[in-house]
């Protein structure tokens, strides 16, 4: 990572063979008796947007901690840009970690710093850059996510959709290879939404980041995915463009990306309703 002021410019995308950034090979992980992942295999390829679907509960967000080491496979193992990671020591992934931007589900900003505040924080954390270079880098991220000048507010004089903006100016402040997205549009309505899933795509193309995101919303899936991944009961059932999806003959696939119920769900109700 450098430490100038400035925002790093794209590296071409890859073309012709895959070049994978992160892979994930044969992970298995259970919490007690839960079986959640079940010898999952994933190789992410480095500049796409990489979209990651499946009901509640089958493993999604324990995916993605799996590639920053917050979680550890019971099996399998985890590589970042060539370099195992899995079996690392938490000081030996704090170099990793630096490298991929974490936007959670709810945000997690600190309430009691202002916006800026929480954006240098990994700067003051991770770098020896002065208060006058963060400063230019602070402004420089809330410019890219449309809310230049906002840095002397607080997060609770914010609305939902822009504390998420915010959250993703901090994600990408120390300019990682790799943002992963956990519901990012969760609790936003679609206009909203629309800003969450435009900044994921203007991100991918002006600074050349990987992007993985977890998500139910098939409308940003539709708008933002270069590829498509379904988790269904810790395996992975279905991985494809948007074409291949829409023209799957699964039905496990095509009732969960039209929104439809299972029939026996249905039924139980009419049932209870009786």
């Amino acid at each position: 990572m450098t430490e100038s002021n400035s925002i790093k410019q794209p590296a071409q995308k890859d073309v012709g063979r895959p070049n994978p950034i992160i892979q994930l090979a044969n992970i298995s992980k259970a919490f007690g008796s839960n079986q959640v992942l079940n010898n999952v295999s994933l190789e992410i390829e480095r500049g796409h947007t990489t979209v990651i679907i499946g009901p509640s509960g089958t493993g999604k967000s324990v995916l993605l901690k799996h590639i920053v080491g917050v979680i550890r496979p019971d099996q399998g193992k985890v590589w970042f840009d060539g370099r195992r990671i899995d079996h690392q020591s938490e000081a030996d992934l704090v170099t990793v970690r630096t490298k991929i931007g974490f936007l959670f589900q709810m945000g997690a900003l600190f309430d009691s710093l202002t916006i800026g505040q929480n954006i240098r924080f990994p700067l003051t954390e991770h770098t020896s850059m002065s208060a006058s270079q963060q400063n230019q880098r602070c402004n420089a991220v809330l410019e890219m996510v449309g809310l230049a000048g906002i840095e002397n507010k607080m997060p609770a004089d914010l609305s939902g959709g822009q504390r998420k903006r915010v959250a993703l100016a901090r994600a990408i402040v120390l300019e990682p290879q790799v943002v992963l997205y956990d519901e990012p549009t969760t609790g936003l309505d679609p206009i909203r939404a629309d800003v969450i899933n435009e900044l994921i795509i203007s991100l991918s193309e002006r600074l050349g980041i990987t992007s993985i995101v977890v998500t139910h919303d098939m409308a940003s899936t539709n708008k933002i995915a270069d590829r498509i991944v379904m988790l269904y009961d810790g395996r992975i059932v279905a991985d494809g463009n948007l074409d291949t999806f829409t023209h799957c003959d699964n039905d496990l696939v095509q009732r969960f990306i039209k929104g439809q119920a299972e029939q026996s769900d249905l039924e139980r109700i009419r049932v209870v309703s009786q």
